[in-house]
């Protein structure tokens, strides 16, 4: 497995840059776009009563639980290089397409950090059940997992 046991959250360069990316975004143009709707509120006049005020102090704090967080999760990325070639296994990184044996479905996922996992783009994180029971797997093996609906058996078809 090419996923580092140590601590900190595994992440491919595209999704620490796609962090860093937002962060930037939110320190610097999320910030000026908040402190300018303050601006306007307080122009308004009296606070006590002013619901415009009171909504952008409420998302600037909002905007400020989230840059705290971006920064922790930037802390605490690992990045792990996505593996290369034609390799043998279902690696981190790594995308395959995979049949769902019940359903007959087939779908392309990619092993990613828990941070960058989104399903609907194809996206399973490496910590989730699923990404856990195809990890180090070749193409043509069939696995079994549980899932909150029950058990799914999954057939890795190819490695991309």
């Amino acid at each position: 497995m090419s996923v580092p046991n140590n601590e900190g959250e595994p992440i491919t360069e595209a999704g620490l840059a796609a962090l860093k990316a937002e962060l930037g975004e939110l320190e610097t143009v999320g910030r000026r776009e908040i402190a300018a709707r303050i601006r306007t509120a307080r122009a308004h006049g009296d606070l006590s009563e002013n619901g415009e005020y009171h909504a952008a102090k409420e998302d600037q704090a909002h905007l400020e639980t989230r840059i705290q967080r971006l920064r922790q999760r930037l802390r605490d990325a690992v990045v792990v290089q996505a593996a290369e070639g034609p390799g043998l296994t279902l690696a981190f990184g790594r995308s395959a397409e995979v049949r769902d044996e019940g359903t007959g479905e087939v779908h392309t996922w990619t092993i990613v950090g828990a941070t960058e996992a989104d399903r609907t783009r194809g996206r399973l994180s490496v910590q989730s059940p699923v990404g856990k029971a195809l990890l180090d797997h070749p193409p043509g093996a069939t696995v079994e997992v549980r899932v909150p609906g029950g058990t799914r058996r999954l057939t890795i078809e190819r490695i991309l």
